[in-house]
């Protein structure tokens, strides 16, 4: 069992920072640029040295020449110097904690990276890199950077068997993917997804969290979408402590709290591409993939790209035909091939980090390519390929995206669900493009898109910066930047041109470049008015909502130093100084270190500082945040559990300060008064999704081999169980005195119960059967309020219930049409009301509903056909008020269609914003009148705050 921290308060989940994120895993690593001529040890100034955060090993040290083993293995002379230097970095046994990722020599220059273990543990993004020059026998090191975390106690025998780990890893993911509402879809009864156990890692949280690694993958059973899911569980407890999508974007998909079904979602993100880079898990390569240049010669053939310009092509003969494979590239080589491949009878599901059965190379009668595959975007995507490959090898003397010559293949024309595909994404070994749609060309059409995706292979196998939070902002930054410098370089463009730094442009059928374009580097974002704290289930941190923020602090320095030796400087910072939990700042210092390292001082040196000041990127730039809420509790360190609220109280669950501990349950005064309450054990155990009423506290704990339902007053006293399962998992409780209900949650099966004072089983409000769902529950004076999916003839059809407790009566609430999905339940003492979609071919709008405590009276406080009607995901009621979590259907991702709280009459007749806060709010719990608490990520933490009354319009 893990004791308790002495420390007070906690910290909290930092959704926007780098290494707090703690979500990597170690890539593969490349050449770097020279370092240019050495300088003899005498001019040496003494080291630079930039302390580690959390940890007491250094996160930069340059400036240094300092000798090592000339004869040993470059991973073993590194590894010397590190326990030569053992007062500075603090590694007291490198040799057996850091393991050798991989050694990158150019001329004189070795970059060698190194992964931290535990106890023979892999450490999420402990990755250590060690930078030498070795000549005539003589090894200098030059600088080291990198995280190792030198406070890991903990121990590494896992309590949780990997068959529990992965069931709760599949529920957890089901949880977030459509936990929030019940669809008519529902009644299939089969989850499309599966899990998969990848062995134990630390999370390098204060003394360290023992997790099982799964990945979840399948398709999401509202939308149809792709599943990606990284999902670490609690090896001692069960609890999934960290999840997040490896589906990679360049744009963010609807937040997972207010996804629309799937013909809504793709009407949403059509209005801007989405293109992914590396899954966390490479997919297979295809064996055809590989043409040794002998057995297969090259020729020159020719074909025309979607913007009406002829180009010549390496392409292949291949029996009576000729194929896009690119021999003569890697001819001298590897004898690998670039190759585009025709994937337009495949679904992205099909493609997403595997190779689909029965695709072949796009292929033509003659070399000359003709129209078929200029629409497809093959002409685009295999010419831009080699565009590419050759800026890397020209510029960084790079072979291939692996730096190792291996091939390169894109799939192109791929549509989602039979329907057109405006996405685009790297999966590990491949490139694979949209078919684009009536306003975008096929993805590959512009090179900056390709650029970008091709980067995106770069970074991974180079500094694999971890797609989540700041560190997955900097991945976003770097394969923006150089998807653009590749572009403008290509075509000559001016720096100075107003166009010049947008990103996709070039796709655009119907409007002009800047109106379609995905995002402009040189948009001016920083970090004190921009920067959008978000929660991992929202854009993975915000890794594209602040992505700018740092590429337009790069494309500066494009302006000011040149377009050449900003590349070398950037590439430089990524392959030998980046790490894989890098956030902003430690991005800065690569930056500004590989510029010193390529010679540049003075004036040249200032500007590259300054362009990173004049975006906010400084040391502490997160604490001048602010917001215009009342902060009840702070830095609650917590995911995947929601507060709640009753009687002038609140109950949230909280870590402590490192995030190391299990959660905890706190309840505290609503006004702010008094001190926060510890209400749970410290047993090691999660405790979670509490509930209040003000006078006793509900909750879920997560063990090993169970979760139990504990409760205690709030007043004090003996902490009771409730309910105990070993098979099922438990969401949305709700207490009224002594009442408590909340949903089961198996695989296939979901299911409202309650529990009163004594009873020892839970009570099914639907029979607990297996042909009724229900789920989304609420209670309120007496009631209970429920969604329900039930036969009806040969179909299934939704509606809310009300179960009065006294009399134990279930009435079905009238409905004004025919439901598709129902959302979250609420109750007060004149109304039951709920969120109801029944158009699924609108942006996800949802109506808000209310209908009185027998059933009848239903209509729409907020109609879902009504100009303004909200994405809406929660729901919350007093009295007197309506409040509900949601996204503004709009196509352009920015703060105002983050998650918000919005507050109507119970009548509907006025919708004002509960705060103006910047940000992600989730999770709002109301209390009387017009108050309102919820979980806020303005400052980049995950806090607790309040208002007693709407903002207004925040205008």
């Amino acid at each position: 069992m893990r004791t308790r921290s002495t420390h007070a308060g906690g910290s909290g989940i930092r959704a926007g920072a780098g290494g707090a994120a703690l979500l990597a895993a170690a890539g593969l690593l490349i050449t770097a640029i020279p370092a240019g001529a050495a300088t003899p040890p005498a001019a040496q100034p003494p080291a630079d040295v930039i302390p580690g955060a959390r940890t007491a090993t250094p996160a930069l040290v340059d400036g240094i020449r300092e000798a090592a083993d000339g004869k040993a293995s470059p991973a073993d002379a590194a590894r010397g110097h590190l326990a030569a230097k053992e007062s500075r970095y603090k590694i007291a046994q490198p040799g057996r904690d850091l393991a050798p990722v991989q050694t990158l020599r150019r001329g004189a220059e070795e970059t060698v990276r190194l992964q931290q273990k535990h106890r023979g543990v892999p450490v999420l993004g402990g990755q250590y890199v060690v930078r030498m020059e070795t000549k005539g026998g003589e090894r200098v090191v030059t600088g080291t950077s990198g995280k190792y975390f030198t406070g890991l106690t903990t121990g590494v025998e896992p309590a949780v068997a990997k068959d529990v780990a992965v069931r709760r890893a599949v529920a957890a993911t089901l949880e977030r993917l459509g936990g929030h509402r019940l669809a008519r879809t529902d009644a299939k009864r089969a989850t499309p997804l599966s899990g998969t156990a990848g062995g134990l890692v630390v999370i390098p949280r204060g003394e360290g969290v023992l997790a099982h690694h799964v990945t979840v993958r399948g398709t999401n059973p509202a939308t149809g979408a792709p599943v990606l899911q990284q999902v670490y569980i609690d090896a001692r407890a069960g609890f999934p402590v960290l999840q997040f999508s490896a589906i990679k974007t360049i744009t963010p998909p609807r937040t997972a709290t207010a996804a629309a079904p799937r013909a809504a979602a793709r009407k949403a993100a059509d209005r801007r591409a989405v293109l992914h880079p590396a899954a966390e898990h490479p997919a297979a390569e295809h064996p055809a993939a590989e043409h040794p240049a002998a057995e297969h010669p090259g020729t020159v053939g020719s074909g025309t790209l979607l913007n009406g310009a002829k180009v010549a092509l390496n392409v292949r003969k291949d029996g009576d035909r000729y194929v896009l494979a690119d021999h003569a590239r890697m001819a001298d080589g590897t004898k690998n091939t670039l190759t585009t491949w025709d994937a337009r009878d495949k679904d992205v599901y099909e493609v997403v980090g595997t190779w689909p059965e029965g695709i072949a190379e796009f292929g033509s009668p003659t070399p000359q390519f003709g129209r078929e595959a200029t629409d497809a975007g093959a002409i685009d995507a295999h010419w831009a390929a080699g565009q590419v490959y050759d800026y890397y090898k020209k510029h960084h003397a790079r072979t291939g995206l692996d730096g190792r010559g291996s091939s390169v293949n894109s799939l192109v024309g791929v549509t989602e669900l039979g329907l057109p595909f405006v996405n685009a994404f790297w999966d590990g070994t491949k490139m694979v493009y949209g078919s684009g749609d009536e306003e975008y060309k096929p993805l590959s059409a512009d090179l900056d898109v390709v650029g970008h995706e091709m980067t995106h292979g770069v970074v991974e196998n180079s500094a694999n910066l971890v797609y989540a939070g700041q560190s997955g902002a900097l991945n976003e930054a770097i394969a923006d930047y150089f998807g653009n410098a590749i572009d403008v370089t290509r075509t000559g463009m001016s720096m100075d041109d107003p166009d010049a730094g947008l990103i996709g442009e070039d796709l655009c059928r119907t409007t002009a470049p800047r109106a379609c374009a995905f995002r402009d580097l040189n948009d001016g974002a920083t970090t004190s008015k921009n920067f959008l704290g978000v929660t991992f289930g929202t854009d993975n941190g915000g890794v594209h909502l602040n992505s700018t923020i740092f590429s337009g602090a790069l494309w500066d320095l494009r302006e000011d130093l040149g377009a050449e030796l900003a590349d070398r400087i950037v590439y430089k910072a990524l392959t030998e100084y980046m790490t894989p939990l890098d956030g902003f700042t430690d991005g800065r210092n690569a930056v500004v270190a590989a510029a010193k390292d390529l010679g540049v001082t003075g004036q040249r040196l200032n500007a590259a500082e300054r362009s990173f000041n004049a975006h906010g990127i400084v040391a502490g730039w997160e604490q001048a945040l602010g917001v215009d809420s009342d902060e009840l509790f702070g830095k609650l360190n917590t995911g995947g559990t929601g507060v709640q609220a009753g009687g002038g109280w609140w109950a949230a669950s909280k870590s402590n300060d490192d995030g190391t501990e299990p959660y905890s349950v706190y309840a505290g005064r609503a006004d702010g008064t008094g001190t926060p309450k510890l209400i749970s054990p410290n047993d090691g155990r999660y405790h979670v999704h509490p509930a209040t009423d003000g006078r006793t506290v509900v909750w879920a704990a997560y063990g090993p081999a169970s979760v139990d339902i504990l409760s205690r007053p709030v007043a004090g006293g003996p902490i009771k169980r409730l309910y105990t399962s070993t098979t099922s998992d438990v969401s949305g409780l709700r207490v009224e005195n002594g009442v408590t209900v909340f949903e089961t949650l198996g695989l296939f099966t979901r299911h409202v119960v309650h529990l009163r004072p004594g009873d020892r089983e839970p009570t099914y409000v639907d029979g607990g059967g297996d042909d009724v769902l229900t789920g989304l529950p609420s209670i309120a004076h007496g009631r209970i309020a429920y969604a329900k999916l039930y036969p009806d003839g040969q179909d299934y059809r939704l509606g809310v219930e009300i179960l009065d407790l006294k009399t134990g009566k279930k009435t079905l609430a009238e409905q004004l049409d025919e439901p598709q999905t129902l959302g979250q339940t609420a109750v007060n003492g004149s109304h039951v009301f709920w969120l109801t979609d029944e158009n699924i071919a609108d942006d996800g709008q949802m109506g808000i509903r209310r209908a009185n405590l027998d059933g009848t009276g239903a209509y729409d406080i907020s109609a879902e056909g009504k100009p303004g009607a909200l994405i809406a995901s929660d729901l919350t009621v007093s009295e007197s008020a309506v409040t509900v979590n949601a996204v503004l259907p709009d196509t352009a991702y920015r703060n105002e269609t983050l998650p918000k709280n919005w507050q109507l009459t119970t009548d509907g007749s006025r919708k004002q914003r509960v705060s103006c806060n910047r940000g992600e709010q989730l999770s709002p719990a109301a209390l009387a009148g017009t108050q309102v608490v919820w979980l806020d990520g303005t400052t980049g933490w995950t806090n607790l705050v309040t208002r007693t009354r709407p903002a207004g319009r925040c205008g």
